[in-house]
């Protein structure tokens, strides 16, 4: 089965996204790096061992963008407070899994390759593929790691722990099956609104749930 690897908290602007995080969980997130030719940028929080919480908002100083990775750019920038847009898990045979999901009906993009600059001016590499109906971030996209770049819960700060994860939706038994199909394990509970709902512990809260 897979592993949740990381969350994404979509944010209008980074340094209001790392301060809502900090006032809600007492630790403070560390500048990630920038995605060329996506337009974005993050900020990155270990919730423990193999798994983090990525703050991702637009990068202002990117002016060359990919035509693909327009889809999520305009969602982000309208946000008036931080909100939970989406979830990775981890594949050490990504290229297997998605033959594997398109058999079982899914549309799947990629794998691709992808990259990131880290603010240490090392390059993270990783393999990602995604769907092409996540039904807003309901779904989750897949990624495997180059053996080379180092995960980046481990130099991210500590001090936080993913205690749930629960996806909340009105049709729990079509999301269920389709995770199931995904090879996703993940809590689904009945909810009129769809929403991600992670709990997280920190210094500062007990948890920290967002929709």
């Amino acid at each position: 089965m897979t592993k949740l690897d990381h969350l994404l908290l979509g944010c209008s602007d980074l340094q209001h996204g790392i301060a809502f995080v900090e006032q809600q969980l007492g630790v403070r997130a560390q500048f990630g790096g920038v995605h060329r030719g996506c337009g974005t940028r993050n900020a990155v929080l270990s919730l423990g061992p193999g798994c983090y919480l990525e703050i991702i908002a637009p990068d202002p100083e990117q002016e060359q963008i990919e035509p693909w990775t327009l889809q999520d750019l305009p969602s982000i920038r309208t946000l008036d407070t931080p909100r939970f847009i989406g979830y990775a898990v981890s594949r050490p045979d990504i290229g297997s899994f998605v033959a594997r999901v398109r058999r079982a009906g899914f549309d799947v993009r990629g794998p691709s390759e992808q990259s990131r600059e880290r603010s240490d001016g090392r390059i993270a590499k990783w393999k990602m593929a995604t769907l092409a109906d996540d039904r807003n971030g309901i779904l989750p996209f897949f990624i495997e790691w180059d053996p080379g770049s180092s995960h980046p819960s481990e130099a991210a700060p500590q001090g936080c722990r993913l205690t749930r994860f629960t996806v909340a939706v009105p049709d729990v038994e079509r999301t269920r099956s389709q995770l199931r199909r995904l090879e996703v394990e993940a809590d689904v509970i009945l909810c009129e609104r769809p929403a991600l709902l992670p709990n997280i512990e920190g210094p500062s809260a007990n948890t920290f749930a967002s929709s």
